[in-house]
């Protein structure tokens, strides 16, 4: 039997692609680098401490950093386009500079790199191709990269997240989505809200997390709080009461009436339209940001409404819990930190579905062997212990 393929995981957050290439099985996480206490608490509790460095990565002495198969994160985009200048003492490049540091100590047979949706049009992104020419940092390796829509592998969500594969065992492709929006293809279909949530309380119990504390890296931090800990109501004024009654499914700030508008949206009668938005049950929801507890940033309300029934609607925001659910977190998942923090942690993380494609399709290559032809089928994900 082969033995696992083991992987740093950089700029790692609460572990989002960690959890996915684990769930993929095979893949064994050796070191993680993460300077935010809350999430690298929330990696710890999950995957374990020892190998977690809590920290700025830069503090990362080049003879701590292990050789291993592959590499995985998300730095930053912004400072790169500095990177050619090769000076250490610029914070805009520090992070990408940090990130190949580990690449060329660490020397994996293949990277990742998951980054927003506008990344591959951005100078930075024109700067890392060069970095593979000849007499570059990244020479060995060939790369490939693609805009991967969440929703197409398995998340019942709408979220882009520019993927880009380094590899120096031959260039390795995309993988092939396995959902669609219907069956026209033979695919799976999409996921929904409904597939995630519907089966969660519509009213929470509580607006707080329990009153708990866990000790990671010698530092207190709230939790661990389990999945249903996360289940957290708001207490919203009247006014955002009467909003929210008056948006249906698919619907936003256009359909509040003129009385009901703040000045600012009453003043400006073009701009976002899914901010004050609520979610349809019967398709994925959009993306889902580290304010998903806020209606007026986005598609953020709970997707029950019927017209016809005032008495049968959800007039509040997705909780934690559901925030995490569309994010295909498994319920088994623990989470550190306040409700800011684990609602930023949540946001920011890449859905682990998503990762978890990418992990199936990177293992044949690490194991040395061309993979055949694939289909919808052969994907596991991890619907089947999401609850």
């Amino acid at each position: 039997m082969a033995g696992p393929i083991t992987m740093i995981d950089l700029f790692a957050g609460c572990g989002g692609m960690t959890a996915g290439f684990k769930a993929a099985r095979g893949y064994k996480p050796v070191m993680a680098v993460e300077w935010e206490l809350a999430a690298a608490a929330t990696y710890a509790a999950n995957f374990g401490e020892q190998h977690m460095h809590w920290g700025d990565i830069a503090d990362v002495p080049d003879k701590l950093i292990p050789e291993v198969d592959l590499i995985i994160g998300g730095p930053p985009c912004q400072g790169f386009s500095n990177l050619g200048t090769r000076d250490v003492n610029d914070p805009r490049n520090k992070l990408w500079k940090e990130y190949i540091r580990f690449v060329r100590h660490a020397k994996p047979k293949v990277f990742v790199i998951e980054n927003v949706d506008r990344f591959r049009s951005s100078s930075e992104f024109a700067l890392l191709l060069q970095e593979t020419a000849p007499g570059g940092l990244l020479e060995e390796y060939t790369l490939s990269h693609d805009l991967l829509l969440a929703a197409d592998f398995g998340a019942p969500q709408r979220r882009k997240r520019a993927i880009v594969i380094g590899s120096r065992i031959g260039k390795i492709e995309m993988p092939e989505r396995t959902h669609e929006p219907s069956e026209l293809l033979g695919l799976r279909t999409w996921r929904t809200v409904r597939d995630a949530i519907s089966d969660l309380p519509r009213v929470p119990e509580t607006t707080e997390l329990p009153s708990i504390s866990a000790e990671f890296f010698g530092k207190t931090v709230p939790g661990s709080f389990k999945s249903h800990d996360l289940h957290l109501g708001r207490r919203p004024t009247p006014l955002s009461l009467a909003r929210y009654d008056h948006v249906p499914p698919g619907g936003g700030r256009f359909n509040l009436p003129e009385e009901l508008l703040p000045r600012c949206w009453r003043e400006k009668k073009t701009g976002t339209t899914d901010v004050m938005g609520r979610m349809r049950w019967e398709q994925p929801s959009l993306t889902i940001r580290t304010e998903f507890f806020k209606p007026e940033k986005g598609q953020y309300l709970h997707p029950q409404w019927d017209k016809d029934d005032p008495n049968n609607r959800v007039n509040r925001p997705i909780t934690h819990w559901e925030a995490a659910r569309l994010q295909t977190f498994p319920d088994d998942f623990v989470w550190c930190g306040s409700k800011i923090e684990i609602a930023r942690q949540i946001g920011n993380a890449v859905p682990p579905v998503l990762a978890q494609a990418i992990a199936e399709h990177l293992k044949p290559y690490l194991r040395g062997k061309v993979p055949a032809a694939r289909t919808a089928d052969t994907l596991t994900t991890l619907e089947s212990t999401r609850v």
